[in-house]
């Protein structure tokens, strides 16, 4: 079997994975403690936090059900589609009940939805792939985990620095 369907040879990456996502999760939350009061003087930025702590989450959970033993690829794909369709769907539906919050600047609006489509839809890619057994499989959770890690952390600068100025 390919490289890209066999977790065998993934193991070190969903291992890592994992760990570094519980690290980034834990360390989102308390950013969001020490500026909760000034998060919630503005009506977007919970979502945003809770946008990124589903994007951490998403990667934790796709590690660690990278990580079962003895699960066909089959398997593993319904389960990673069914963890990707809720990092995709959830943030997209806590944005479209935010709506546009009169005096937001535009770039916030604009770098909070492509943040969240560049890191959810490679997720999307892998969890179809690996489903199907075609179309690159578990290389698509490569792009998939650093954009995550990226729009949580460009998120994070927006909690714990932007709302500062």
């Amino acid at each position: 079997m390919h490289d890209a369907y066999d977790v065998a040879g993934w193991a070190n990456f969903f291992v890592a994975e994992a760990g570094a996502s519980a690290a980034l999760t834990g360390l989102l939350f308390v950013a969001v403690s020490i500026n909760l009061a000034k998060i919630l003087q503005y009506p977007q930025l919970p979502g945003r936090a809770a946008e990124s702590l589903i994007l951490l989450a998403g990667v934790l959970a796709a590690s660690t059900l990278g990580l079962v033993p003895g699960q066909s690829r089959v398997a593993l794909g319904a389960e990673l589609t069914a963890v990707a369709s809720l990092v995709w769907l959830a943030p997209m539906a806590i944005q479209a009940r935010s709506g546009h919050v009169a005096g937001a600047p535009l770039n916030w609006i604009l770098t909070r939805v492509a943040t969240h489509q560049l890191a959810a839809l490679p997720s999307v890619g892998a969890a179809v792939s690996v489903l199907v057994g075609a179309g690159g499989g578990l290389y698509w959770l490569v792009p998939a985990t650093l954009l995550s890690f990226a729009g949580s952390i460009v998120n994070a600068w927006v909690l714990l620095v932007e709302i500062q100025r």
